[in-house]
């Protein structure tokens, strides 16, 4: 059972970042009043524009320079794309839900189209991403250190400071405050003297940068080529905000979980011990671990009041 373990934790740390990431996207919405279900058109954005620039850039530039500018480009085509979501939701008060399920549809065509004519196949490959490495000294710790200082890449320990950062602004800032007062009670916020309707702006820009992010660390990290599809991890990002309960810290522990439901599907067939299990039972593990997850914890969920009602400014 150990060596079962050992062999999957790395592979699973490397699919819980993107997931981790984009979840956190999904917090700062969220948590400003507006429900985002187009987290996983967002990431599409965000792995096409990694995947188009760094194509563009690897026969130009050399090093690892290219894939964080990739990186950049794909936070900025999420910040771009969620603010449809942000107009449709904030200023036109449409329906929230609708709202997200257009985004997913839109970045999925669009980025589809968009390859197919660029690359006449619809697929965008790159030829190297981020090399994985074993962390100097830490990787040496008994037990620890190889479940969790080897086969790093510097897109997981980027994303931590992230998550360490995002949970101080939320938690220890003005800002972070005058956020969750927007998803709890807006009107409340706006007799304070808060913009809510800025600070639910910020809210949907930041959960398309960081959803962007996502996107992009997958064909930067284990993926290595756009297809049009991140395989439903939006979808299980936007389970893991809520498993979380909407928390920083909870949404780690919640990422990690999906993060090994997700390396069990996927690495199955190289692991001897899992290899006899039929394929299409671990194919199906993560969304069934998933809804049983929902379905425990949908009562002591805790989500933003007034998460997903429409705002008037005009209203007092």
């Amino acid at each position: 059972m150990w060596t079962i373990i050992e062999q999957i934790f790395p592979y699973a740390i490397i699919f819980t970042i993107p997931l981790l990431i984009t979840a956190l996207g999904g917090l700062f919405s969220e948590r400003s009043g507006i429900v985002n279900i187009g987290l996983e058109g967002l990431m599409i954005s965000g792995a096409f524009a990694s995947a188009l620039t760094v194509n563009f850039l690897q026969d130009k530039m050399q090093g690892s320079t290219i894939l964080w500018i990739g990186l950049l480009v794909a936070a900025v085509v999420g910040i771009l794309f969620s603010l449809l979501h942000a107009f449709a939701s904030i200023n036109l008060s449409a329906d929230q839900v609708i709202s997200g399920t257009a985004i997913n549809m839109i970045a999925m065509a669009l980025t589809v189209f968009l390859a197919r004519n660029i690359t006449g196949s619809g697929n965008i490959r790159i030829t190297s991403g981020f090399t994985p490495f074993d962390v100097p000294i830490l990787s040496k710790i008994p037990i620890i250190g190889d479940l969790l200082f080897t086969k790093t890449y510097a897109t997981t320990w980027f994303i931590l400071l992230v998550l360490i950062i995002s949970a101080f602004i939320l938690n220890k800032t003005k800002f972070g405050l005058r956020l969750k007062s927007c998803g709890e009670f807006p009107q409340a916020a706006q007799a304070a003297g808060i913009n809510v309707v800025g600070i639910r702006y910020i809210g949907v820009m930041l959960s398309g940068a960081l959803s962007g992010l996502g996107g992009g660390i997958i064909i930067l990290t284990y993926a290595g080529e756009f297809t049009g599809s991140v395989s439903g991890l939006g979808f299980l990002a936007l389970a893991s905000l809520i498993f979380g309960q909407w928390r920083p810290l909870g949404i780690l522990g919640a990422t990690l979980f999906f993060g090994f439901a997700s390396t069990i599907a996927n690495v199955s067939q190289v692991i001897p011990e899992l290899a006899v299990i039929p394929p299409i039972i671990l194919k199906i593990f993560p969304y069934v671990v998933t809804l049983i997850a929902l379905v425990i914890f949908s009562k002591s969920s805790q989500a933003p009041k007034a998460a997903g009602e429409p705002f008037d400014p005009g209203k007092r």
